[in-house]
C-alpha cells in the first residue's frame, strides 16, 4: 500500500512539473478563487438556514399560544369530542402542523392527531408520556421549543402549557414543518455551487491538457535542442507540425542550427591550419614544449621534450603525463599540476636534478593557459629547459667568488694587522709581545699559503674531495683563534671569553677547516654584537652512551650577545650569498662564510646548529669526534644529546673546567 502511494505521488509530481509555470500559476488563482467563491456560498446558505430556523421558532410559539387560549376551556370542560373536532379543524387548514399532542397534568397524551402510535413515535421519537423538565410546571407562561430532524426536513418542536383561570391542565405539544420556499432555495444554491465548482475545475484541468499538448510538449522539445546547441551538437533540428507563432519559431531555430554547423565546419579548417603551423614552430624551438588539458594528459610534445625525457620511442599522447615522468620530476610536479588545473597557481618555475641516463638539471616552468575571458583554466603549457652547463658555470662562478673574495681575505687582513700593530707600536711592546705578534703574522702567513694552494679545493667541499684528517687539539685551536682576532675585540671594546674543559681530547678533523670554521663564525660574533658585548667559546666533551658504537665526541659552542637571527633566517643563512645584514644593518659581506662553515662541518660527519632571539644573542654549536689512533680500539660511542639552554643562559661546567679571558 505504502509502495503504491508512493508511486501515485511521484506520477502527480512528474504530472506537475509538465506544466508550465504561467499554468501552475492559473491553477493556483483558480482553485483560490473557487474555495473563496464555495465559502461564501455555503456561509449565505447557512445564514438562510439559521433565519428560517428562527422564523419558524416564533411561528410555532405564536401559534401554540393562540390554539393553547382556544383549547384550555375545552380541557378544562373534558369535552374531547368538541376538542377532538376544534383541532381536526384546525390541523387540517394549515399545512404547516406536522402534528398536534395533548397531555394531562403527568404528562400522560390523552389525544393527538396523528394518534397512531407508530406515527408518534417515527415523526416524534416520543413515548405515550411526555419527559418534560422537572421545572416546567412552574413556568406556566413559558413555552418550550425545540428542533429535531426527520427523513422529511427539520421540525420545530414547540411545548405550551395549557392553563384555564389560574389552573394548570396539562401540556399541547406541536410539531411544526419549515418553510417549503426557504429549504427548496437553499438546496438550490448549494446544488448551483458544487455544479459551478465542478465546472470550474472540469475546464481547468481540460486547459491544462490542452495546454500540455499544444504549447508544453514544443517548448519542451525546443529547450532540449537548446541545450544540444549548446553542448556543442549543430546537428539537432526539431520537426513538429505546428503553425503559428510556435511553428515560426521552430523553423527559425532549425535555420539557426544549419548555419552554425555550417560556421564550425568552417573554423574546424581554420584551426586544422592554424594547428599544424603551431605544431610546426614548437617543433623547431630549442626548449622542451609540453602542452596538458585539465586533465593532465598530453596534448603536445615537441621533439625536444621527447629527448630530454626519453620518449622518442613512446607513443604518449592522450596519456597521464605523470605516468611517464622520471620520479623526480613527477615527485616535484604532481602537486603543483594539481594546483594549476584548479587555478591556486599560474606560473611557477622548478629546478630538478635527473640522475639518469646522465647527471642532468632541467628547468621547468608551469604556465596556465586560460580562456579568452581570462576566467577557466583551458590547460597547462610546460617549458622544459636544459640548463645542466647553465648550473655548472654558476658553481664555478660561486666556488671561485667563494675563495677569492672571502677565504683570501681573512688571512691577509690578520697579517696586515699584526704588521701594523708591529710598525706604529713596536717600540711601546715588549720583546714576548713583539715575538707572539711575529709568530701570529708567520703563522697566519703559512695559512695563507696552504689556503692559496687549496682554494680550489674548498670550492670543491661538495664534491667527492678527500681531505686530510688528523689530531686536532681543541685548546691550540681555540686559543688561536682567539689571539687572531683579540684586536678586532679590543677595537669594538667586546669581551671574548673561553669556556674549556679540562683535559679534552683531540679529535678528528682538519686543522686548517676547523681554523676557518672558528674564525668565520667568530669573525661574524665581532661583526654582529655591539660595543660592550661579549663573545665566548665553549669546549666541552659529551656524555659517553653506553649503546652507542661511535666514538666520543666534544662540543663546541660560540655564542655572542649580538643583535640575534630572525626564526625565518636561521634556515637560510647557511646559503651561498645569503645575507642577514641586508635586513637588519648596513654592514657588508659576501654572504659565504656560514655557506663554508657548513661544508666544512659536512665533511667532518657532522652539521652545524644555532639557535637565535632578535636582541638577545646567538649560539653556534657543532659536535667533533674524538679522535682515535690507528692501532687503538674504538671507544664507547658518544650520544648527541639536545641543546637545552638560550643563547642567553650560562653555561654550567664541571669543577674541572678552566676559563679565561682575553
Amino acid at each position: 500500500m505504502i509502495k503504491l502511494l508512493k508511486k501515485i505521488q511521484a506520477l502527480i509530481v512528474r504530472w506537475w512539473g509538465d506544466f508550465t509555470l504561467q499554468t501552475r500559476l492559473m491553477a493556483g488563482a483558480t482553485l483560490v478563487v473557487s474555495l473563496i467563491m464555495s465559502g461564501l456560498t455555503f456561509w449565505a446558505v447557512n445564514t438562510i438556514q439559521q433565519d428560517a430556523r428562527l422564523n419558524d421558532t416564533r411561528f410555532g410559539r405564536d401559534l401554540g399560544l393562540l390554539l393553547a387560549a382556544n383549547v384550555a376551556p375545552l380541557v378544562s370542560q373534558e369535552n374531547r369530542t368538541e376538542l377532538a373536532r376544534f383541532s381536526y379543524s384546525f390541523y387540517q387548514s394549515t399545512s404547516s402542523v406536522r402534528y398536534m399532542l395533548y397531555a394531562d397534568e403527568e404528562g400522560k397524551i390523552f389525544f393527538g392527531i396523528p394518534f397512531s402510535e407508530s406515527a408518534v413515535q417515527n415523526s416524534l421519537t416520543l413515548r405515550r408520556r411526555m419527559q418534560l423538565p422537572e421545572d416546567y410546571t412552574k413556568d406556566t407562561e413559558r413555552p418550550l421549543v425545540r428542533q429535531h430532524l426527520t427523513p422529511a426536513g427539520e421540525v420545530t418542536d414547540v411545548f405550551i402549557p395549557l392553563n384555564y383561570e389560574g389552573q394548570y391542565l396539562g401540556v399541547l405539544a406541536l410539531g411544526i414543518n419549515p418553510n417549503p420556499t426557504v429549504v427548496a432555495s437553499s438546496h438550490l444554491t448549494r446544488d448551483v455551487t458544487i455544479a459551478v465548482f465542478v465546472s470550474i475545475w472540469v475546464m481547468v484541468i481540460l486547459g491544462a491538457v490542452f495546454n500540455a499538448l499544444t504549447i508544453t510538449q514544443p517548448i519542451k522539445e525546443l529547450l532540449v535542442g537548446v541545450k544540444n546547441i549548446a553542448a556543442g551538437n549543430f546537428k539537432q533540428r526539431i520537426n513538429l507540425p505546428l503553425g503559428g507563432e510556435l511553428g515560426e519559431l521552430i523553423y527559425s531555430f532549425n535555420d539557426m542550427a544549419e548555419r552554425l554547423e555550417r560556421y564550425e565546419e568552417q573554423n574546424i579548417e581554420e584551426l586544422t591550419a592554424e594547428k599544424a603551423k603551431l605544431e610546426t614552430l614548437v617543433s623547431t624551438i630549442a626548449d622542451g614544449a609540453i602542452l596538458l588539458d585539465t586533465e593532465l594528459q598530453l596534448v603536445l610534445v615537441n621533439p625536444t621534450a621527447r629527448r630530454i625525457f626519453g620518449w622518442e620511442a613512446e607513443a604518449i599522447a592522450g596519456e597521464n603525463v605523470l605516468n611517464h615522468f622520471p620520479k623526480p620530476v613527477c615527485m616535484q610536479l604532481t602537486r603543483p599540476l594539481f594546483q594549476a588545473v584548479t587555478g591556486e597557481s599560474e606560473g611557477m618555475e622548478f629546478r630538478i636534478f635527473l640522475p639518469d641516463p646522465s647527471p642532468r638539471t632541467i628547468r621547468i616552468l608551469l604556465n596556465t593557459v586560460l580562456d579568452q575571458a581570462k576566467e577557466n583554466v583551458k590547460g597547462i603549457a610546460i617549458t622544459v629547459q636544459d640548463i645542466t652547463r647553465e648550473v655548472a658555470l654558476n658553481e664555478a662562478k660561486a666556488q671561485f667568488i667563494s675563495n677569492v673574495s672571502h677565504e683570501l681575505r681573512t688571512p691577509l687582513f690578520n697579517i696586515k694587522s699584526f704588521i701594523e700593530t708591529l710598525h706604529e707600536y713596536g717600540e711601546d711592546l715588549s720583546f714576548a709581545e713583539r715575538k707572539e705578534f711575529l709568530e701570529t703574522a708567520n703563522h697566519e702567513t703559512d695559512r695563507l699559503t696552504r689556503l692559496v694552494n687549496d682554494v680550489l679545493d674548498l670550492s670543491r667541499l661538495e664534491s667527492s674531495r678527500q681531505y686530510q684528517f688528523a689530531s686536532v687539539n681543541i685548546n691550540q685551536l681555540i686559543d688561536q683563534v682567539l689571539r687572531t682576532y683579540q684586536l678586532n675585540a679590543k677595537d669594538k671594546k667586546i669581551q671574548l671569553s673561553q669556556f674549556l674543559e679540562n683535559d679534552l681530547p683531540n679529535v678528528h678533523g682538519n686543522y686548517d677547516l676547523l681554523l676557518q670554521v672558528l674564525g668565520n663564525l667568530l669573525g661574524n660574533a665581532l661583526k654582529f654584537t655591539e660595543a660592550g658585548g661579549q663573545v665566548t667559546i665553549r669546549a666541552y666533551q659529551l656524555p659517553s652512551a653506553e649503546d652507542s658504537s661511535l666514538g666520543g665526541q666534544v662540543r663546541i659552542e660560540l655564542s655572542d650577545t649580538g643583535i640575534g637571527i630572525d626564526t625565518e633566517d636561521q634556515q637560510a643563512i647557511f646559503d651561498r650569498f645569503f645575507r642577514v645584514e641586508n635586513r637588519v644593518h648596513t654592514l657588508e659581506g659576501t654572504g659565504l662564510g656560514l655557506s663554508i662553515v657548513k661544508n666544512i662541518i659536512e665533511k667532518h660527519h657532522s652539521q652545524v646548529n644555532l639557535i637565535s632571539e632578535v636582541g638577545v644573542g646567538t649560539t653556534f654549536w657543532f659536535d667533533l669526534a674524538v679522535y682515535q689512533p690507528a692501532d687503538q680500539p674504538t671507544q664507547a660511542g658518544q650520544k648527541q644529546p639536545a641543546l637545552s639552554l638560550a643563547p642567553s643562559s650560562p653555561i654550567v661546567f664541571s669543577t674541572q673546567e678552566t676559563s679565561g679571558s682575553i
